[in-house]
């Protein structure tokens, strides 16, 4: 279980966070029941218990398979990839070069780095994932597109087809039909999961497995996040108390909320909270404006704005109980004059500089929610994917909003299709 502190961010509130435990209880058989708006959308709400064995026993045969493999290619946007690199980013020890190299692409439309991953990929030997519900997705589908002409030249078409793996929709859409036309290793997309919920499924499990991640230790954790969140009762449920305070906040007139970290590991999982946050809650002009820091290192940049802008932030802190040992060396002609701090664990001074920035910020009106988790391992990564997304339910529907469609984000792709001649 982590630990969520609430105390420096419920003191700028009129109303204390127990005051919405009725509605968090009405919202809790809602998403129970599944009665809400989107409730279609809830098939990852018992991902935890219900994790599809036999596909994730295939994922291993494949990885077992392919072991000496130098680049598994994972080709997706938005769920389809962030979930995966948010945990590889989260897992993996720095500069630790590891085999096979998980490399993502189809996430943009940049032309020179994808021109330099083909002449990369020249000399590797690798393989494809390529995720994808409809298979028509632009980003995706042109990366694919490379992709599959420079695997079919390089292996010739009967091996391109055993490298390419396919995470798609079970029935239907056009990466459906071409693999299994193409007789590709498929695995399911459920209708029922959305793309930023589906980290648990194989659009997270395959990459995982062949990055070497203990899967069986991630999915422990998403599994006593599930157990934690069987109750509304607030002083219980920590995903529901942080959803609550949330919302609280954003209604006494608190527009933005960074999430923060300490550690540069956690970054691209605030990339991945980011669209879990935004695109779930970012409708008819409601929800907060989700954004994020790297601390100390944006305290240089962002600080001040943070310290003495607008009051309209408040930030979540990703707090991390135990990290690697280091210690700072003794120098007899402290010249950079930190001799005051010799002989301190590192980690130790980072703590310090978290909880300094905390009282100045909240000294600032800017209120603080301090999640802690243990350590950076497997089991919190699968522990905190599964708090935020059902804190993430809870948080749009007492907003009033659906958690699970994203109509605002066909407005630009309609713009594009015309522009480009799309008939």
């Amino acid at each position: 279980m982590i630990k969520v502190q609430i105390k420096d961010a419920e003191r700028f509130l009129d109303q204390k966070v127990s005051t919405l435990q009725g509605r968090v209880e009405d919202v809790h058989d809602m998403i129970r029941n599944k009665s809400g708006l989107g409730n279609d959308f809830l098939g990852w709400l018992d991902l935890p218990v219900s994790i599809n064995q036999e596909e994730l026993a295939r994922i291993k045969k494949l990885k077992e398979q392919y072991k000496d493999l130098d680049c598994l290619v994972v080709i997706g946007i938005g769920g389809s990839y962030l979930g995966a690199k948010a945990g590889l980013e989260f897992l993996k020890t720095p500069f630790k070069k590891s085999k096979p190299e998980i490399i993502f692409a189809g996430h943009h439309l940049s032309a020179n780095y994808l021109k330099h991953l083909l002449k990369y990929l020249n000399k590797k030997n690798y393989a494809i994932n390529v995720i994808s519900k409809s298979g028509t997705t632009t980003e995706p589908a042109v990366a694919f597109r490379l992709l599959k002409q420079h695997i079919e030249e390089k292996y010739g078409i009967d091996e391109a087809r055993r490298r390419i793996f396919a995470t798609t929709d079970k029935a239907r859409g056009s990466l459906y039909q071409l693999a299994k036309n193409e007789g590709y290793e498929r695995f399911v997309i459920e209708d029922t999961v959305g793309g930023r919920f589906s980290v648990l499924t194989s659009v997270g499990l395959l990459p995982f497995v062949f990055a070497g991640i203990d899967v069986d230790g991630l999915l422990n954790g998403a599994k006593d996040a599930y157990m934690d969140a069987q109750t509304p009762d607030l002083k219980k449920n920590q995903a529901y108390l942080y959803a609550a305070t949330r919302y609280l906040l954003s209604q006494s007139g608190k527009d933005v909320e960074y999430l923060v970290n300490y550690e540069p590991r956690l970054t691209f999982f605030a990339e991945w909270w980011k669209q879990l946050f935004g695109e779930s809650e970012g409708k008819n002009h409601l929800g907060l404006l989700v954004a994020s820091a790297s601390f100390t290192t944006d305290l240089h940049s962002l600080g001040q704005q943070i310290q003495d802008g607008k009051r309209i932030i408040f930030e979540t802190v990703l707090n991390v109980k135990k990290t690697d040992k280091l210690t700072i060396p003794w120098d007899q002609n402290n010249l950079d004059q930190l001799n005051y701090i010799a002989d301190k664990e590192i980690s130790y001074v980072n703590e310090q500089a978290m909880l300094g920035t905390k009282e100045a910020h909240v000294d600032g009106l800017v209120p603080n929610i301090v999640i802690t988790i243990g350590k950076l391992d497997s089991y919190h990564f699968g522990y905190l994917v599964y708090f935020f997304e059902i804190a993430c339910a809870m948080s749009a529907y007492l907003l009033g909003v659906n958690p699970f469609d994203q109509p605002g984000v066909e407005a630009y792709k309609k713009n594009m299709f015309r522009l480009l001649g799309k008939k």
